[in-house]
C-alpha cells in the first residue's frame, strides 16, 4: 500500500508541477514544437528545471544507499532497443501529441 500512496503521491506531485508552469496548456506546448515560426521556449526551460532537480535527487539518493519504500535499487537491466521499446515511445509521443 506504501508504494501505491507514493506513486500517487508522485503524479499529483509531477501533475502540480506540469500545471504550475502551464505545461497543461497546449498552445504552450504548440509553440515549444513550431521552431520555424513564433517559438515558444519556455518548455526547454520547464525540461532543464526538471533535468536540474532530477540530477540533484538522483545525487541525494544514491547517497542514502537504499530507497525509502524497499530493501534495494531496482535498475533495469535490459540495454537494447526492440520493437516493445520503440513501439512504447511511439504510443507515449501520439498520446503526449
Amino acid at each position: 500500500m506504501r508504494h501505491l500512496l507514493a506513486g500517487l503521491a508522485a503524479g499529483i506531485l509531477f501533475g502540480a508541477g506540469l500545471a504550475l508552469a502551464g505545461m497543461t496548456d497546449p498552445a504552450i506546448v504548440l509553440g515549444f514544437l513550431d521552431v520555424t515560426g513564433a517559438w515558444n521556449p519556455a518548455l526547454a526551460a520547464v525540461m532543464a528545471a526538471a533535468l536540474a532537480v532530477t540530477f540533484l535527487g538522483y545525487r541525494l539518493v544514491w547517497r542514502r544507499g537504499r530507497p525509502l519504500l524497499a530493501e534495494r535499487f531496482h535498475l533495469p537491466t535490459a540495454r537494447a532497443v526492440d520493437a516493445r521499446l520503440l513501439a512504447g515511445a511511439a504510443l507515449f509521443g501520439l498520446g503526449w501529441g
